[in-house]
């Protein structure tokens, strides 16, 4: 029989910072992202921050995260809106939902991410992609939440909070093929914001240009109204969940 080791075994310390978990269903699956979100910085600079090495909260075994889609990125957000992102995130800074690029015809999201880290802009190879993606109730919806919204199927200004679940932006940052936005129905329903949504920096434009879509109800706009704003490029505090990838 083995002879025990009596004494005292010391707790060791994790090697990386423990990061928080937090679960969400998302597309008939559930999705752990970063809690908190990771911020308040520019979206490159919270992106950066996220690929670094962490701990699993329990186990302590090594993590890492990834930039998230904007229907990922909507999916952290709407669980338990009202306690979590809202008060934590969207009435103090704003939500970074993920990569946009605005066109002279519409909006392209979640372009596909090059090698280099840098997502693909060029108009050409982004309509290309429409061949391979389903046109449903007016957007088209492609593999790994791309997809392309034109200007027509959305408007910009204070519009009720239906309407915008309605409209292919929504849609488009969702991609869903209902036809309405669920999450975002939920987030920017009269109960949170009685003041409707307002959606701003969707304009046209004759280049490609790239950018980040944003979700907040602070500054200007106070806290009754939900900003969905097309410009979210230069924002300094604003925050991203991060998705759980496979431990290294």
């Amino acid at each position: 029989m083995k002879k025990a080791q009596y004494g005292i075994i010391s707790a060791k310390q994790p090697k990386f910072p423990a990061k928080g978990l937090l679960i969400v269903p998302h597309k008939n699956r559930n999705l752990t992202v970063s809690y908190p979100a990771f911020g308040s910085d520019y979206f490159k600079s919270n992106i950066a921050e996220m690929q670094k090495l962490y701990s699993h909260p329990q186990t302590g075994e090594r993590i890492l995260f990834r930039e998230p889609t904007t229907s990922e990125s909507i999916s952290a957000a709407a669980y338990d809106f009202v306690n979590l992102a809202k008060p934590m995130i969207f009435d103090p800074k704003w939500l970074q939902l993920g990569y946009i690029v605005r066109t002279s015809e519409g909006v392209f999201a979640n372009p596909i991410i090059k090698n280099n880290g840098n997502p693909i802009i060029d108009e050409k190879t982004l309509k290309a992609l429409l061949n391979k993606s389903e046109k449903v109730n007016g957007i088209y919806l492609g593999e790994n939440d791309f997809g392309f919204a034109s200007y027509e199927t959305f408007k910009q200004g204070v519009q009720d909070f239906s309407d915008f679940a309605e409209s292919g932006l929504a849609r488009l940052l969702e991609h869903t093929k209902e036809k309405t936005a669920k999450n975002l129905s939920g987030i920017s329903s009269a109960k949170h914001y009685k003041r409707g949504v307002n959606v701003f920096n969707f304009d046209k434009v004759q280049e490609p240009v790239l950018r980040v879509a944003g979700l907040y109800s602070s500054r200007s706009l106070g806290s009754g109204q939900l900003g969905v704003d097309g410009f979210s490029w230069y924002d300094y505090g604003g925050y991203v969940f991060g998705v759980l990838k496979q431990v290294p």
